[in-house]
């Protein structure tokens, strides 16, 4: 993006980050999350089935996947899968829960969501309902490592400030999951995301892989 292009995010009370010319980590980003998620889903397949199975179970009529639509790099909507873990009138349900949000800013997340199920609570305390993700990367929607891809209606709520975070491919982990999770507010989200784009290089996004496996099994502020 060109600096003409990164005024756009400008916003009146705080100014832009620096984002420098990085092709080639680009590059070599790119072809490590290509082979890293394809790697990656033929060692879970079967856990990927276990999983599946256990979904079917507790709730017969409902899908395996969730797909929900998310933006991504420079505002581009795509389709993000995950594992489901709520009830199939989840979406439904969130106008009657939106009162009890317990972050700050243009996110959704309340501890004790009665729409997630009982496999729903696992896989997503221990991050598992993410796994999907890796069929996202595979097609270029996102990275290995990134910032968290927000909703549509999270991005309506944006300033321009927060808009930086679309500047770069969203990833399944990243400097905010591995560092406070949901224990901070969106506006501690968003300064840890643009530290990491400007900080990015391919060591760093090793180690926050790293990290990413500790917080995998039993993260105790993931919910």
């Amino acid at each position: 993006m060109s600096s003409k292009g990164n005024a756009a995010y400008l916003d009146k009370r705080k100014g832009a980050i620096c984002v420098k010319d990085k092709r080639g980590y680009l590059l070599a980003k790119r072809l490590l999350d290509f082979l890293g998620a394809a790697v990656g889903l033929l060692l879970l397949s079967l856990l990927f089935l276990i999983i599946a199975m256990l979904i079917k179970l507790e709730d017969p009529r409902g899908p395996v996947f969730f797909a929900q639509r998310r933006i991504g790099l420079n505002g581009k909507e795509f389709k993000m899968f995950k594992f489901r873990s709520m009830g199939t009138d989840a979406e439904e349900r969130l106008k009657e829960l939106i009162k009890y949000n317990e972050v700050s800013g243009a996110m959704f997340k309340m501890k004790d969501d009665p729409r997630i199920t009982k496999i729903g609570k696992f896989i997503r305390k221990t991050s598992i309902d993410e796994l999907p993700q890796l069929f996202n990367v595979l097609k270029g929607e996102m990275s290995l490592v990134g910032p968290r891809p927000p909703l549509p209606r999270e991005v309506e709520m944006y300033t321009n400030y927060d808009k930086q975070r679309l500047m770069v491919t969203p990833g399944c982990t990243g400097l905010w999951q591995v560092s406070a999770r949901n224990s901070v507010g969106f506006e501690e989200m968003v300064e840890l995301d643009l530290e990491y784009i400007e900080k990015r290089t391919i060591g760093f996004d090793f180690l926050i892989l790293l990290k990413t496996v500790f917080v995998l099994f039993g993260s105790k502020d993931a919910y």
